[in-house]
C-alpha cells in the first residue's frame, strides 16, 4: 500500500510501515515541514497516496473543494503519541482495506443526502 505520512506525524511512522512491507514516505521527503495542505493532498493523488494525519483539515479540504481522492486515514486519538502506536494502528486496520471489507464513501457527499 502506497501511503503519505503527513507532518502531523512523526516521520518515524513511514519508517515503521516502509519496514512491514508498504511503501511509506514522509512529506518531509518532498517538502518542508510547513508544506500547506492543499500541496500534500496534489502530491498523494499524483502518487495514488494514502494521506496517514493526526490534522482534520485534509477532511474539510477534500469535501470544500469536492475532491473525490486521495484517500485519507485521521488519528482523532489523542492518547495516541508515539510512532510505533500509529503505525501498529495503520497496520492492524490495512487487512480490512486490501480485502474490501469496509464501508466506502465517495467524497463530494451528495447534497441531496441532507
Amino acid at each position: 500500500m502506497k501511503l503519505l505520512i503527513d507532518n502531523a506525524l512523526s516521520p518515524q511512522v513511514a519508517g515503521l510501515l516502509s519496514n512491514a512491507g508498504h511503501d511509506a514516505v514522509p512529506v518531509r521527503q518532498y517538502a518542508p515541514q510547513s508544506a500547506e495542505d492543499i500541496r500534500i493532498l496534489e502530491r498523494a493523488g499524483l502518487e495514488d497516496r494514502i494521506v496517514v494525519s493526526a490534522d482534520s483539515d485534509f477532511a474539510m479540504l477534500l469535501a470544500t473543494l469536492r475532491l473525490s481522492n486521495p484517500s485519507f486515514i485521521l488519528f482523532r486519538e489523542p492518547e495516541i503519541v508515539r510512532a510505533d502506536e500509529y503505525a501498529s494502528r495503520v497496520l492492524a486496520g490495512l487487512p480490512p482495506v486490501l480485502e474490501r471489507d469496509l464501508r466506502i464513501r465517495a467524497l463530494p457527499f451528495a447534497t441531496d443526502a441532507y
